[in-house]
């Protein structure tokens, strides 16, 4: 059965269910944004949140079993984390694209003006002119919700607040840095103007600039807003409710955040309309309902046990009383002490407190609350990695080292006690430096030294399996060998979790595709182990079990990052790039 789709100024969800086989993604999922609203989807990677913006925005779903309602805004925008993207678009090209609906509706509404004032101007009979007039207010209405008077001067407005207004509108796509592409695909989604958004995390690859931008335009969207988000800040700043698709005692959680996205606890009037269709107001702000739903998951844990140990006992009560009045079994002399002195009919006595356990029983295992799920405890870097020796000199070093038009660095140290933050705008050069430190990119000028034996692993910020019908257990084994695989077995980590490790990779969320490939690095450890944007697409628990373990990682750590939270708790060094100083 698919999903019924209907028009409407909310979006609104009732009865989600999907499913890829017999894997359950979310079942009877419902909720309801008004306009001006945004939610924000939470929850571990592979919960569902990117599947179900999938879903609301009538985006195929290949192998699903999908079931429900969804009503929507006729003009819905998606964000995808996968950017749509060719290499070889030109950015003015990616601009014209966006904006095309919007000139397709400038043009009805040319049209529609120009029947309009021929009719009025022919004599033409009431029922073509009534036709005539009813054409151009559908077109004057479409054409004031997507503001086709101001497309100009907002695309230079969103170039300007995303900082692209200095890159060349004939650039090709793949000329750009990851986060100037991303900075872009939002630039084209805000321009096309849609009613309602759809955003599949939109601050990845986004520096402190764009960041603040793209949260303003968010809290001043007049429309209803979806998000699913892993940064904290944001969440804080934009969210005015949130599902969290994690499941707890009764399935999904939706809230509403009273005072949330800066606005002060009594200024309630737009929190209730989203509380009445979520049920829930929380008064706080996301990283206070972080501590809040800890506690219920350690209530469920314990609600669970006293009902498991309640339900043992039952069952031997059960079994060991209904022994007792057994058929065939000869009244003992202690029956017979009772029925003469009380003149009760022990039998009778037995068999009620069997009734009355069975009751009981049949009661709980009716309404007993789910196992809570394991969670997926990051198991931190294994065995293996070891300093090349006992001398901690340098392992890398940067000797006057440009990169036409992307990067310049006089000089940098990696010893094996080094904990490097690197950070900078959008096209300083971050993950070009990263590059070059790994050995995959070479200098235009200048040289990067290396200690002879030293193994560099690199988590990169995008992740590609060339065969998305291979199994992350079949890609683990290839990369690592038979025996290492064996030795640091994959389930190990804790980073896959183990209904995922036969489905084929290509299946898998995009955040799960990354924990794979931090698995892969992390399984042989290396001597310098560089990050690129280690948090983006990473659940809020994983990202900080992997920010602990770097700490006690044995050998050099070089991370590159916008992610403020993690920038905040950074107690290594720091290296800043700074792209207009190169450009000037």
């Amino acid at each position: 059965m698919t999903v019924i789709h209907s028009h409407s100024s909310h979006l609104r969800a009732d009865g989600l269910s999907v499913a890829f086989g017999d894997r359950s993604v979310f079942a009877d999922l419902g909720f309801a944004v008004p306009p001006g609203q945004r939610l924000g989807l939470i929850g571990e990677n592979g919960a569902g949140k990117s599947t179900l913006l999938r879903l609301l925005a009538d985006e195929p779903l290949n192998g699903a079993v999908v079931q429900g309602r969804v009503a929507r805004p006729g003009r819905t925008g998606l964000l995808l984390q996968e950017l749509p993207f060719a290499p070889d678009d030109r950015v003015d090209d990616v601009i014209e694209a966006a904006i095309a609906e919007v000139r397709a509706i400038e043009r009805e509404l040319d049209d529609a003006a120009a029947a309009l004032a021929a009719g009025d101007g022919a004599g033409v009979a009431a029922a073509p002119a009534a036709a005539a007039a009813e054409r151009y207010a559908r077109a004057l209405g479409a054409a004031e919700r997507a503001d086709v008077w101001s497309v100009e001067r907002r695309r230079d407005e969103l170039l300007a607040g995303l900082g692209l207004a200095g890159l060349g509108r004939n650039r090709r796509i793949d000329e750009l840095s990851g986060g100037q592409r991303s900075r872009f695909a939002i630039a084209a989604l805000l321009l096309s103007a849609p009613e309602a958004l759809l955003l599949d995390e939109p601050t990845n690859h986004l520096d402190d600039d764009a960041a603040a931008f793209l949260e303003g335009r968010l809290r001043a969207w007049p429309g209803p807003v979806v998000f699913a988000s892993h940064d904290r800040e944001f969440l804080d700043r934009v969210a005015t409710g949130l599902l969290d698709l994690d499941p707890g005692r009764s399935g999904a959680t939706a809230l509403a955040l009273a005072g949330a996205a800066g606005r002060a606890p009594g200024e309630r009037s737009r929190e209730a309309a989203l509380a009445a269709s979520v049920g829930t107001v929380f008064g706080g702000s996301f990283s206070e309902y972080l501590g809040v739903r800890d506690d219920e998951l350690a209530r469920w844990r314990r609600q669970h046990d006293d009902e498991q140990a309640e339900l043992k006992r039952l069952r031997l009560a059960v079994a060991e009383t209904a022994r007792s009045v057994a058929p065939g079994r000869g009244p003992t002399d202690n029956d017979r002490f009772i029925r003469h002195f009380k003149g009760e009919n022990v039998a009778e006595a037995v068999s009620r407190r069997v009734r009355n356990a069975q009751v009981r029983l049949a009661e709980l295992e009716r309404t007993q609350v789910a196992r809570p799920p394991a969670p997926l405890a990051f198991a931190g870097i294994p065995a293996g990695a070891h300093a090349l020796s006992d001398d901690p000199g340098l392992l890398l070093q940067v000797a006057d080292v440009s990169v036409a038009g992307r990067l310049d660095v006089p000089a940098l140290r990696v010893s094996s006690a080094t904990r490097l933050l690197v950070t900078g705008a959008n096209g300083a050069g971050k993950s070009t430096l990263l590059s070059l430190l790994a050995g995959r990119l070479a200098p235009d000028r200048g040289a990067v030294h290396r200690r002879r034996g030293l193994r560099v692993g690199l988590l990169e910020q995008d992740v590609r399996f060339p065969d998305p019908d291979a199994s992350p257990r079949a890609i683990y084994e290839l990369a690592l060998g038979e025996r290492r695989a064996e030795r640091v077995p994959l389930a190990g980590l804790g980073l896959i979790a183990p209904r995922d490790l036969d489905r084929p990779v290509g299946r898998l969320s995009v955040g799960q595709q990354r924990r794979l490939a931090l698995a892969l690095v992390i399984a042989s450890p290396p001597h310098v182990f560089l990050l690129d944007e280690p948090t983006n697409h990473l659940s809020l628990a994983l990202a900080g079990d992997l920010e602990a373990a770097l700490g006690g990682f044995p050998g050099a750590v070089v991370v590159a990052s916008h992610d403020r939270w993690l920038r905040r708790r950074w107690a290594g060094e720091e290296f800043a790039l700074d792209a207009r100083a190169r450009a000037a």
